[in-house]
């Protein structure tokens, strides 16, 4: 009797990191980089935070690496992998990881640089001034001179691409 299975994993979260891109010997793209995802269970409860390894390959690997940013957020869909190797003493290690089959990109820019990982507006930090010791937000600066105002932020054109 033939067996029917199903492999596939769907994140909505946040970049933990910006994405490492690397080649392969044959000059293949990889890209791997971690999403959290993160789950309210009551009022007074703090999130439960759920880390993803997520690993990406060829033209996707190099648009990740383009586009997503630490704190960025991110919808995949993929399948899960687990991968084996022995370590230096020669002990036998494992890790699961989601290889992307589709990534996007969510949320603006100016989003981006008022909300934490979790969505909660950010306190207001004097321009190029690290807080707390951190390095300045990536995305605290003003847009270049002659971009426009008006644009609109990322936004779904049609309701029916949205896969929920």
């Amino acid at each position: 009797m033939a067996s029917n299975s199903v492999n596939k994993v769907i994140l909505l979260g946040h970049l933990g990191g910006d994405p490492e891109l690397r080649y392969t010997g044959s000059g293949k793209a990889v890209a791997s980089f971690n999403v959290a995802t993160s789950e309210y269970a009551g009022r007074d409860r703090e999130p439960a935070t759920e880390w993803h390894r997520i690993v990406a390959w060829e033209k996707l690997a190099e648009l990740c690496n383009q586009y997503l940013h630490k704190g960025r957020q991110v919808y995949i869909e993929g399948r899960l992998q687990t991968r084996a190797w022995e370590d230096r003493s020669g002990q036998k290690r494992y890790t699961t990881e989601i290889v992307a089959h589709q990534v996007i990109f969510l949320g603006s820019a100016q989003a981006r640089s008022r909300q934490d990982p979790y969505g909660q507006p950010l306190p207001p930090t004097p321009q190029g001034t690290p807080a707390a010791g951190r390095a300045p937000d990536r995305y605290a600066a003003e847009p270049p001179a002659g971009v426009p105002d008006d644009v609109p932020p990322d936004t779904f054109e049609n309701d029916d691409d949205i896969p929920f």
